[in-house]
């Protein structure tokens, strides 16, 4: 389909970042949408009121990401005199608590008066609390930390009660990539097929692992795990290759002169006695990383076939833009992100 034809719509999903003022919310939205690394966030400053990001996700998914101020002064004037404007046609509210909070009971009544809100104005909106800057607690305290912060945050999440789900998240490692794998695979519109073309894929191939990555932020789309990979003792190998992926894109930029969003390789591969690991574009927003047993036989018939199915994955992206009616509030499009090969 060319990219000029008139009847390509892109899906927009409308998404609320919200929290106190100095959660982290303007630096994890840095990190993951705009390759910034975690030294970097210092400089950015207080949001001020609501900033808009039009942010292409696949190429074909639009992410109308509202980054709300955190101050008292705003949060009233979001619940009231924009009180439809601001939770009106909501798909996610993303809400974040700062584990270090000395007024965390009154952070709740606010996230509590935000419910009430979202209740009103967008039912079917899906909540996601992170609970975030766990990595200043003690290791061996963060786990009933976060246990205790997440149910007294539960029981005042009303009718939104039973479907929020919580994650502790930090700049400094891998669960940021972590919890935002999860937000934005539940933004996907069609992220189940996706999923079943790859496992077909992946039994045609003999992959022990296969992983989807988004181009662009280096986030885990969905991944099929088989055979010895089901017992990988590493849970967060993909948020890890997440977070080196984003480091490489870095490297890349720096040296080619390219901004990060642009920066992408052709290819990776390592070869071991034990696996074959490599990394491979597959469609023009994906690239695939591929787990494989120790075989050239099987390397060379995984790159054939992985070759074979691109047009299938790339017919699922089309599918997704085709899709008649849009949810949320539209943005310009942010224009076109396609990686350059190194």
């Amino acid at each position: 389909m060319s990219s000029s034809t008139p009847a390509k719509r892109q899906k927009q999903r409308k998404v609320l970042l919200m929290g106190k003022s100095g959660a982290g919310k303007s630096s994890m939205r840095s990190i993951v949408f705009s390759n910034y690394v975690a030294k970097d966030v210092r400089r950015l400053g207080a949001t001020i009121d609501v900033e808009h990001s039009n942010i292409k996700f696949m190429g074909n998914l639009m992410l109308n990401l509202w980054d709300c101020g955190g101050q008292d002064g705003f949060v009233e004037n979001y619940l009231t005199n924009q009180r439809t404007h601001v939770f009106g046609s909501v798909a996610v509210l993303i809400f974040v608590f700062d584990i270090e909070s000395r007024e965390f009971q009154a952070d709740v009544i606010s996230y509590s008066n935000i419910i009430r809100a979202l209740t009103e104005c967008s039912p079917t909106a899906k909540v996601f609390i992170l609970i975030h800057k766990m990595d200043l607690v003690q290791l061996r305290l963060r786990s009933q930390l976060f246990e205790e912060r997440a149910e007294y945050i539960r029981a005042s999440s009303e009718g939104f009660r039973d479907s929020v789900d919580f994650f502790p998240t930090s700049i400094w490692d891998q669960s940021l990539y972590k919890a935002w794998t999860q937000i934005i695979y539940f933004l996907i519109p069609n992220a189940q097929k996706i999923e079943s073309a790859l496992k077909d894929l992946a039994d045609v191939i003999d992959a022990r692992e296969l992983v989807l990555y988004e181009r662009t932020t280096c986030l885990m789309v969905t991944h099929v795990t088989r055979g010895a990979e089901l017992s990988n003792p590493y849970t967060d190998r993909f948020e890890r290759i997440s977070s080196i992926l984003k480091t490489h894109k870095q490297s890349m930029a720096k040296h080619t002169s390219l901004p990060p969003n642009a920066a992408n390789f052709a290819e990776l591969h390592i070869k071991t006695g034990r696996f074959m690991f490599f990394i491979t574009r597959l469609t023009e927003n994906t690239n695939l990383a591929v787990d494989i047993p120790p075989s050239e036989q099987v390397f060379n018939a995984a790159r054939m076939n992985i070759m074979l199915a691109r047009p299938k994955f790339a017919e699922l992206d089309i599918a997704s833009k085709a899709k008649a009616g849009t949810q949320g509030v539209g943005g310009e499009d942010s224009g076109d992100r396609d990686g350059v090969a190194a």
